[in-house]
């Protein structure tokens, strides 16, 4: 076998001459090597199995051998325990012996290493901050996210309708709400124009906002917004790099995971050129706790996580969905699944027996036992697993002992994490905010500007004031004598017009007229 790095701690588990990693041992005895082809790894994946079962030691095997073998992976951290990529293993720990021992078993090497990762975070506090912006995001999983209705959903896509064809950037979370006072404030006129726009709905979404700030949601959204070439790139040994999201915090609020998840799936759909099957992937995505995305989730955007995932492969990326039962992933998105890895399920309950039934179906017989029947008795760290072979056949199914991580199984202190973020490349870029000039600040201007102008057109209603002190009682003086003007021709029509408007301004029907006149003046501008 020949290792991207030689004599590393995988020179026994890749083997780049023949495009496999080495997953664990099946088989009699665990003896046979049960491998997974490199260039079908992009036909995406599934690994699933009960709380304890194992799946994120597996999880962590094939973030491993993936960044060995060059590829770049990102994955999402719910618990904190994936952190330990970053550190190698030691024999010190409590899990060395029977991880020898598990190694030993299936045939491979033991030697623990550690791995190129970068941390992020999008409370910016366990890692780099991680941002997009509400423009990159769009309206429909920006709904998605608020959880919207449809006559909603439609008074957003027209925000971000007319913020395109005016101008106005959408960069944070206060220039979409600073849009959003705009929008409801001419709601009559955009209405004529792109349909009905409710102020209701304008004050429902804005109420949105204002929980998902609270709950820090904000911090999502903002520059710099997060580069995908950031996630996919090797260090100097042509490892590739493992970003790490920090999701603990971010499992307390499900729709912004989920909602961040498939904004970046949907990025790599658009951003990535063709590349066709690949040697291997050019990326791999694990996302933990799946079913959070599909968790009550409209028929439309299912729909557009299928399409992503059956045309994604072409563009390299590989696609894994770890979760408890694969019955919380959607039958078409399942069907995109080709490699398979199915930990033990507990089938107390006439509900889990069905799942149980259908799990068992998804994969191809193997005449040496009972798949249904083995998935309920596979231990810790055992598998049924199927990988694609050449051709894109799904492989038979086998029982599989998993080959122990060679990083530290769990977390890392927060002096270890915060010393790898120091040294990381990205810290430079992403840890300081940037506030360009964008839609809040130009609204803020206009409407600035329209105060002005309406205060100059105020003082100009200074010129029909009556002098102080006009219309009061004053004593009577008798007018001293003059001469009498000769009668000439009567007043003008302007100046007759003047006195008789000079009058009409003393009544209070007078005083109203100027007041609705000047008023829609002022709106107008």
């Amino acid at each position: 076998m020949r290792n991207l790095l030689v004599g590393d701690a995988m020179a026994s588990v890749l083997d780049l001459d023949a495009g496999t990693i080495f997953v664990g041992g099946a088989g009699a005895g665990y003896a046979t090597p049960e491998t997974m082809l490199l260039k079908l790894a992009n036909r995406h994946g599934l690994v699933a199995g009960a709380t304890g079962t194992g799946k994120t030691v597996t999880l962590q095997t094939l973030a491993e051998s993936l960044s060995a073998a060059g590829v770049p992976v990102f994955l999402a951290d719910v618990k904190g325990d994936l952190a330990g990529l970053a550190k190698a293993g030691s024999d010190q720990g409590k899990l060395h012996e029977p991880f020898l021992a598990r190694a030993g078993q299936i045939g491979i090497d033991l030697t623990y290493a550690s791995y190129p990762v970068t941390f992020w975070d999008v409370w910016g506090q366990q890692g780099h901050p991680v941002r997009t912006t509400p423009a990159e995001m769009g309206p429909l999983l920006l709904s998605r996210l608020l959880d919207l209705t449809e006559a909603q959903e439609g008074v957003m896509a027209i925000a971000f309708r007319v913020a395109d064809e005016e101008g106005l950037p959408l960069l944070d979370l206060k220039d979409l709400q600073s849009m959003l006072v705009w929008v409801g404030q001419n709601a009559a006129d955009l209405s004529t124009r792109y349909g009905n726009v409710s102020t209701a709905s304008v004050g429902a979404i804005q109420r949105a906002l204002l929980v998902l700030e609270t709950e820090g949601g904000a911090n999502l959204f903002g520059e710099p917004a997060l580069a995908l070439t950031d996630i996919i790139r090797q260090d100097a040994d042509g490892r590739g790099v493992i970003s790490i999201l920090s999701a603990e915090r971010l499992m307390n609020a499900p729709r912004l995971y989920a909602t961040f998840l498939l904004w970046l799936l949907s990025e790599l759909f658009e951003q990535l050129p063709e590349v066709g099957d690949p040697d291997k992937p050019r990326v791999a995505f694990f996302f933990d706790e799946a079913h959070l995305l599909f968790d009550d989730a409209p028929k439309a955007l299912i729909e557009k996580v299928e399409r992503v995932a059956r045309l994604i492969r072409s563009k390299g990326v590989s696609i894994w969905f770890v979760t408890q039962n694969p019955a919380d992933i959607p039958e078409s998105v399942l069907g995109q699944l080709g490699n398979r890895v199915q930990h033990a399920l507990r089938a107390f309950t006439a509900k889990d027996q069905k799942a149980l039934r259908d799990a068992a179906q998804n994969y191809r017989t193997n005449p040496d036992f009972d798949i249904a029947e083995t998935i309920q008795q596979v231990g810790t760290g055992e598998a049924v697993t199927s990988f694609l072979q050449p051709k894109g056949v799904p492989g038979i199914a086998q029982r599989t002992l998993i080959r122990p991580p060679f990083s530290q199984v769990g977390a890392i202190t927060d002096q270890e994490r915060a010393a790898i973020r120091a040294t990381s490349p990205m810290g430079p870029k992403y840890d300081t905010a940037l506030d360009r000039d964008s839609a809040h600040e130009m609204l803020a201007r206009k409407t600035q500007a329209a105060a002005q102008a309406a205060s100059v057109k105020k003082d100009d209603d200074g010129l029909f004031d009556m002098p102080a002190g006009a219309g009061r009682g004053r004593p009577y003086q008798a007018p001293a004598r003059e001469k009498a003007a000769p009668r000439g021709r009567s007043d003008s029509i302007v100046q007759t017009f003047g006195k008789s408007l000079a009058r009409q301004l003393g009544t209070r029907t007078g005083q109203a007229l100027v007041r609705g006149v000047l008023g829609s003046l002022i709106k107008k501008r």
